[in-house]
């Protein structure tokens, strides 16, 4: 039905309205989030030339709602958030037939909730893993933590930690409330980066290597990762330095008032706590 000429009619569509939206000094990113497209996508949709359609009348309808849509998306700013979406579409066939749909379209997603759950769980099932014996020279002052989040993230609300810290009491470790969302921010905000530059480590847990009796250096920490094959990434004061395709290990060396830092990346909560132990093993602390 659609084929071919609808997807050219969406797509003239999209390009039309982020020319226009471009022009008017919207950004390609505020165009894609308004879209719901990517950055990339939008950078072709303005450098190429407009697409044709196999029908002039055609071209003229699109061309007229694209500039209608563009100036009403303007005048609502790229802040604005779509809540809902309506389509409907009719087709006429020979004989005065008509099929035609009326679609609300939510964007609500029915397994969120599962997801999010199922990631709590993750999470208490980790802690119960962790051996502080073999960890407790390498707490921080300021509390360990471990956070989480599921493919896709990008906001703080949608990162699970451990509210308040997880510290170390009589040899065991406890910490006060179970896992939710939308806590530890510092944490979060490290996993978002390190999510954004490699989409598959989704977990994230902070030891000071630098404490004890036995002063490691940067040098040293680098060593250890490249013989346990694990990538090396620096930071400062919560923000990743350069970018990267690999995030394993990052180190913040600290600074006035900013105690170092070592972060460990895995791909999930439980495989984050065995390369804890592992690393923790190397530095021989």
């Amino acid at each position: 039905m659609l084929g071919d000429v609808g997807s050219k009619w969406l797509d003239r569509l999209h390009q039309d309205v982020a020319k226009d939206l471009r022009s008017k000094g919207w950004s390609q990113a505020e165009i894609a989030d308004i879209l719901g497209s990517t950055q990339s996508t939008i950078s072709r949709h303005i450098q190429k030339p407009t697409i044709p359609l196999a029908s002039s009348g055609d071209e003229a309808i699109v061309d007229a709602w694209s500039s209608e849509l563009s100036q009403a998306l303007n005048s609502i700013g790229p802040k604005g958030e779509i809540v809902r979406q309506r389509l409907v579409v009719e087709f006429q066939f020979k004989g005065n037939h008509t099929i035609r749909f009326d679609k609300t379209l939510t964007g609500l997603d029915l397994d969120r909730g599962q997801e999010q759950r199922a990631l709590l769980r993750r999470l208490e099932w980790a802690i119960g893993r962790l051996d502080s014996k073999r960890i407790k020279h390498v707490m921080p002052a300021v509390g360990m933590n471990i956070a989480s989040c599921n493919k896709g993230a990008r906001d703080v609300s949608q990162v699970a930690a451990f509210p308040g810290k997880i510290s170390i009491v009589d040899d065991k470790l406890r910490h006060h409330e179970t896992p939710s969302f939308g806590v530890s921010s510092h944490l979060a905000s490290l996993l978002l980066q390190a999510h954004i530059m490699n989409e598959a480590k989704t977990s994230i847990i902070n030891i000071n290597p630098m404490n004890g009796d036995k002063k490691l250096e940067q040098k040293e920490i680098k060593q250890m990762c490249d013989q346990l094959g694990y990538s090396f990434a620096l930071s400062s004061k919560g923000k990743i330095s350069g970018s990267h395709n690999k995030l394993d290990v990052i180190l913040d060396t600290g600074d006035f008032g900013w105690e170092p830092s070592m972060y460990i990346l895995a791909h999930n909560p439980l495989e984050l706590i065995d390369r804890t132990h592992q690393i923790v093993a190397s530095l021989e602390i």
